[in-house]
């Protein structure tokens, strides 16, 4: 099940509501990366806590471990992790893609050895398609090829990202068929391919939007492209996909990219940046990124953000938590597993609290003005 009430526009922005079978998500939405079915170094209290809606589960690793069966048993992915709302799953084929050439491609599917134990495997749009419905994802996507930017220095040309756009059409058909054979009561999204050529871009986003899919995401970006050409596509497709149903950016981004994508019509975002950089001491904040290592923050009394009402920066109201950058600064030299912790709930608040933003300027027809607000309180600097 999916409904997407579209809610409040300003110009390309929008602010919408999108219902599925385990909860509501208000849109535009950042959704936090758990590939193995967990958030990297954050409790699914303080998900809640810092108020995630929805959050990504990743279909190739975890049908390598735990395996189906173990899933199956617990009823799919929500009962096995124990959260109660939305889940996307993606299809595999960005996991395949990064195989690079210890996986073979065909139209029948993609062949591989299992990176956990060398097995022979292969996955096909039917097979990942299977595998979503035992996690029960709230969203389940296609199998596609993920077109790279280039392959050991070559630039991949027009006539190979066709071909690759064009494979993701017709696996993108045999996922629908298969989901509807196995009368899955989610929702599957199509995903637009097409590299950086406007004209691939087109032509994919026709033939999905015939298939009359529940949303569309666009994929392929972020994958290697300069920043430029990133944006330049992030400008050209959104806006372009159906209005009544959810647009989803795959792969993107930093706090800038999700609020240009607002502005080119995107409703939804997933990233690893927010987790990965805090695992590296990388900090996001309102007045610019933060990297807690340096020397500089060593006597610091002051938290991450002054402005920031998370755990790590402003404790719980009860006399817990409010951490000093001296005190991060310390556990990230001397390699203590709460320096990621910490930080990560501090970047995943930045994030979900950026689109909380997003929504209110949106809801109060001020975006604009709140687009110029946040680009001088990055520049401004920490």
């Amino acid at each position: 099940m999916l409904q997407f009430d579209l809610l409040a526009t300003e110009g390309l922005a929008r602010r919408g509501r999108l219902t599925l079978n385990h909860g509501v998500v208000q849109t535009p939405i950042f959704m936090p990366v758990g590939t193995y079915g967990t958030v990297k170094g954050v409790l699914p209290r303080s998900l809640h806590d810092m108020g995630a809606q929805i959050i990504l589960g990743n279909t190739f690793h975890l049908w390598m471990r735990p395996g189906l069966d173990v899933l199956r048993h617990f009823g799919g992915l929500h009962g096995f992790e124990n959260w109660a709302q939305p889940i996307l799953t993606d299809s595999g084929g960005f996991q395949v893609w990064s195989l690079g050439e210890m996986r073979k491609i065909s139209e029948e599917g993609v062949r591989f050895a299992s990176p956990v134990n060398g097995d022979k495997l292969f996955l096909t749009p039917e097979i990942s398609v299977q595998i979503q419905t035992v996690l029960n994802s709230d969203i389940v996507m296609q199998f596609d090829e993920c077109t790279p930017y280039e392959t050991k220095g070559h630039l991949t040309t027009e006539a190979e990202a066709r071909t690759s756009m064009e494979l993701s059409l017709r696996w993108a058909r045999r996922s629908q068929a298969e989901f509807q054979k196995l009368q899955n009561p989610n929702a599957l999204f199509g995903i637009v391919q097409g590299g950086m050529f406007e004209n691939l871009r087109e032509e994919s986003l026709a033939a999905l939007v015939e298939l009359d899919l529940p949303g569309y995401a666009v994929g392929g970006v972020s994958v290697g492209e300069p920043k430029e050409q990133m944006l330049h596509i992030m400008a050209h497709t959104p806006h372009r996909l159906p209005a009544h149903k959810p647009r989803y950016l795959m792969g993107v981004g930093t706090p800038e990219d999700l609020v240009e994508g607002v502005a080119c019509g995107v409703d939804m975002f997933d990233c690893v940046m927010p987790t990965r950089n805090a695992r590296n001491g990388h900090l996001f904040t309102r007045f610019g990124d933060l990297k807690i290592r340096n020397a500089r923050h060593k006597s610091d009394e002051r938290p991450i953000d002054e402005s920031c009402r998370c755990y790590t920066c402003a404790g719980d109201g009860l006399g817990q938590g409010g951490f000093s950058r001296a005190y991060l600064h310390h556990l990230e030299r001397c390699g203590e597993m709460l320096a990621p912790m910490l930080a990560t709930i501090h970047n995943l608040h930045y994030y979900l609290n950026l689109m909380q933003e997003v929504r209110d300027a949106l809801d109060a027809g001020r975006f604009d003005d709140f687009r110029v607000r946040f680009a001088a309180d990055r520049a401004r600097g920490v």
